[in-house]
This record gives C-alpha cells, sequence and structure tokens, in this order.
C-alpha cells in the first residue's frame, strides 16, 4: 500500500493537536482514536512508542459513497496514524485513497477516491503549516 506521510520535529502531542485541527479543518470527524501504546502494554504488556491511530471519516462523502456500493463503508475510513520514532521525530501517515477505493472498477468510488484523496493531501499540508511543525531530517 502507498501511504501519504509527513515527518517532523516536534512532540508527539503537539504532532496529535496538529493532526485533529488539521482533520477538522477539512470537515472530517474522528469516530475513534485507538493508543496502541496503551493497547499493547494492557493486552501483551509489551512496551511501545507513543503511536496513536485516529479514525477518521469525512461524512459527505461517506454517504455518497454508501449510496453507490453499501458495502464500501469500511474502506472509507480514513486511518490516521501518528508515531514518535527515534530522536523527537514524529511521522503522520495515512494511506493513500486511490490506493485503496480508487482501485474498485466503479466510476463513482474512483471519484470519490479522488475526492477524498485532495482532502488527505490538504489534511497533511496543514499539518505542515501547524505552527510547531519542523520538518525532519
Amino acid at each position: 500500500m502507498h501511504f501519504i506521510s509527513t515527518y517532523a520535529s516536534m512532540s508527539f502531542a503537539d504532532a496529535v493537536a496538529a493532526a485533529k485541527e488539521a482533520l477538522k479543518r477539512e470537515k472530517f470527524s474522528i469516530l475513534a482514536e485507538i493508543d496502541m501504546q496503551q493497547v499493547l502494554k494492557r493486552h501483551l504488556s509489551v512496551d511501545l512508542r507513543p503511536y496513536l491511530v485516529l479514525s477518521a471519516c469525512n461524512l459527505p462523502l461517506l454517504h455518497r459513497a454508501i449510496r453507490a456500493d453499501d458495502a464500501i463503508g469500511s474502506t472509507l475510513l480514513c486511518e490516521m496514524v501518528i508515531q514518535e520514532h527515534n530522536d523527537s521525530c514524529v511521522e503522520v501517515s495515512v494511506v493513500d485513497p486511490a490506493c485503496t477505493i480508487g482501485t474498485i472498477n466503479h466510476v463513482e468510488m474512483i471519484s470519490i477516491a479522488q475526492e477524498l484523496q485532495s482532502l488527505v493531501r490538504k489534511v497533511m499540508e496543514d499539518i505542515e503549516s501547524a505552527p510547531k511543525f519542523h520538518r525532519a531530517a
């Protein structure tokens, strides 16, 4: 799968805040927030660096997609991953919608995938324009 990613030298908390604000600006609703660090600690007793999954969705696009194909709903979630790497580098990534729903041989799905891809790219650009964002080397 292909991902749209950005790397920043900023705190994990600042990256999460920037991602949430960017999603909100582009009319995404955050449907779930999964703290993988806590989940793995609780269920497997293993340590993991800060790693958060935001399940977001653009509801108007979801509605259009469901009208076109009622089995498509689960693939329209935008699973944004925010993870801290070594040296205070934070990565924000999301699967490119053109590589998931954009591969469905359905004219409306291809159109929705292109719109969603455009919105996801705007979200990533918004994150990169956050005041505390500094591109990691």
